[in-house]
């Protein structure tokens, strides 16, 4: 197969869970070289043997280089990486992403059995506080931007540019009390980065003061939810100012990771599955959507 014919893709945080399963997928569709990332070089590095020993891919179609998406020149250098190995790039799975919060398995199973149905019982599903939710903030929102920003001239050398954003539906903004928040969500044609991460700082000032209730913010996985409506907003953002490039992010659905302590009921080749059907997008398709799994859902 000549160079011409092969597509590039990244994934980020992917030497487990739901990035892995993306990489399998991408390696093995035949004509696509996957770039697998991750912040542990080690734990990346078996990541890749793993795939190669199990799933007989070679080492042309599958690739590893360490990123931490919070780290500036961690991603300078996975883009310097991508210019001169490849020239470009036609695929970007912004998929590396942390809970927000200390996730308690036993009550995520109570929760699936029907003992824990109220809205708010997700703060002893998932406990949090201001340390955990600025992490969150800095990695789901911020880190997916950083990296984001820094491939764009990359995928713009691609005849048919990719970016998928793993998101949740924990993001929807009816979720979003704050309504200057809200609004400005929701005001994409007037949407620039530097507005959402005013929004981002402004809710983490608040969550330090200790008046999220009274600014009204989210107050169950706030950092996880207000970085995931974030993310989506970027993202429709990006469709907006590229109209050749397809970006959409998607909840993959409930899936068992490490981020749920393996209590979701999808497989990690089940909730890979809409998210490579994105990255592969014919040229035609829509952009700019938010996907639960297969279905395009309101933001």
């Amino acid at each position: 197969m000549g160079e011409e014919a092969k597509r590039y893709a990244v994934v980020t945080g992917a030497n487990k869970g739901i990035g892995f399963g993306i990489c399998k997928k991408l390696a093995s569709t035949g004509g696509v070289v996957v770039v697998l990332t991750a912040r542990d070089e080690k734990r990346g590095l078996e990541a890749i043997e793993r795939l190669k020993k199990e799933f007989a891919l070679s080492d042309d179609s599958l690739l590893f280089h360490q990123l931490d998406v919070t780290d500036p020149l961690s991603v300078a250098s996975l883009a310097a990486f991508v210019k001169t190995r490849f020239g470009k790039l036609d695929i970007l799975v912004n998929n590396a992403g942390v809970p927000g919060g200390v996730v308690n398995g036993e009550n995520v199973l109570r929760r699936k059995r029907g003992e824990l149905t109220g809205w708010t019982d997700w703060n002893i599903i998932v406990r949090q506080n201001y340390e955990l939710a600025k992490e969150c903030v800095e990695t789901n929102f911020f880190g997916a931007e950083r990296v984001t920003e820094a491939l764009l001239t990359l995928l713009q050398l691609s005849t048919s540019p990719r970016i998928v954003n793993v998101s949740s539906a924990m993001g929807v903004l009816k979720h979003i009390p704050n309504e200057w928040a809200r609004g400005l969500f929701e005001d994409i044609d007037n949407l620039t980065n530097q507005k959402l991460g005013d929004v981002l700082r402004e809710f983490l000032k608040d969550y330090k003061q200790g008046s999220l209730e009274s600014k009204k913010w989210p107050i169950v996985v706030s950092g996880y939810t207000m970085s995931k409506a974030a993310l989506n907003a970027y993202t429709r953002m990006l469709a907006k100012k590229f109209p050749n490039f397809r970006v959409n992010c998607v909840c993959p659905g409930f899936v068992k990771t490490d981020l749920n302590e393996n209590t979701g009921f999808m497989s990690i080749d089940e909730g890979a599955e809409s998210l490579v059907r994105l990255a592969l997008l014919p040229d035609d398709s829509p952009s700019g959507q938010f996907y639960s799994v297969d279905e395009i859902i309101p933001f």
